[in-house]
């Protein structure tokens, strides 16, 4: 297989991962899972880290289930759970990028920035994709994971204060249409850091033809 269609391959793959579960089976019924456990605060919490955990590689609601897990449980508790499951997910698709994907890591195209995998901790499929893919390229696994704990943290922080906040209160309408925002606000950050790291090449090419030959 040339480099080209190496390359191809492995971001086709770290594309899918997530996306082909969500088309077979569309989301996973997270609230169903988590109501289960009503009874049990313990259990309920696992339950629900044990969903995000799953997250990396199913369709799960991560933006629900932790949002779920801070009404129920109040914040402290549903924001370390949740913080707690989506990192160990996001360590479990690091590895999983490094064992399956790492054979084509010297034709892809480039490894994910520090940045990148941070601020895109709340977009549904990228995150995961790009988990997926620090791990093939093998990028520091220790700079992956301050990037995963820092940005999990502000997402699920926002998520357990939205839940935590608004479900005692009933407001259930606002509590699922916060959540849908913020992987538009994620995507606004991903598109600002593209633009600039695209700028900034650019500059940088340009500073490079104008040294004398």
């Amino acid at each position: 297989m040339s480099g080209p269609l190496r390359t191809t391959f492995v971001i086709i793959v770290a594309l899918l991962v997530p996306i082909v579960p969500y088309v077979i089976i569309g989301e996973l019924p997270g609230e169903q899972w988590l109501s289960s456990a009503d009874d049990d605060a313990f259990a309920f919490g696992a339950t629900g880290a044990s969903l995000l955990v799953a997250d990396v590689l199913l369709p799960v609601p991560s933006s629900i289930v932790g949002t779920l897990l801070a009404g129920r449980l109040g914040f402290i508790s549903g924001f370390l759970w949740t913080w707690s499951g989506l990192c160990i997910g996001h360590v479990i698709g690091y590895g999983v990028g490094r064992a399956l994907l790492s054979g084509a890591r010297a034709h892809l195209p480039e490894t994910p920035t520090l940045l990148a995998v941070l601020v895109s901790r709340s977009l549904p499929i990228l995150a995961e994709a790009l988990t997926l893919t620090a791990g093939a390229t093998r990028m520091s696994f220790a700079g992956f994971t301050g990037a995963c704990l820092i940005g999990n943290f502000v997402y699920a922080f926002l998520l357990a204060a939205n839940g935590a906040a608004l479900i005692p209160g009933g407001l259930v309408g606002p509590v699922l249409v916060i959540p849908m925002l913020l992987p538009a606000a994620g995507l606004w950050l991903w598109w600002r850091h593209r633009a600039r790291l695209a700028t900034t090449r650019g500059n940088g090419r340009g500073q490079e033809s104008e040294i004398p030959r």
